[in-house]
């Protein structure tokens, strides 16, 4: 099966984007100064940060990536699907 499950996507997705804040923490760290004792001025002051953010975090979560996780996971499921039903079948006479 080369699909994934509502479950499978929402995992990915979420592992994906908590990746995305690991690596775009700097970037992160910088937009959070920035908007740091702002209300609505935050709009305006931290512009450039945020598309910073948005610039780093798209590397990770944008459509292309995320084709790239979710064809690795299928590899991966495969494989193990593959390995399991190979030892099952070694088993039997």
């Amino acid at each position: 099966m080369n699909a994934l499950s509502r479950r499978e996507e929402e995992t990915l997705l979420k592992t994906t984007k908590a990746r995305a804040l690991r690596e775009c923490d700097p970037v992160v760290k910088e937009f959070a100064e920035c908007a740091s004792g702002r209300t609505i001025s935050v709009a305006w002051a931290c512009r450039e940060h945020l598309k910073r953010v948005q610039d780093c975090m798209v590397q990770y979560t944008g459509p292309e990536p995320m084709e790239a996780v979710r064809a690795e996971y299928l590899r991966l499921r495969n494989q193990q699907q593959d390995e399991q039903l190979k030892a099952s079948t070694e088993g039997r006479p």
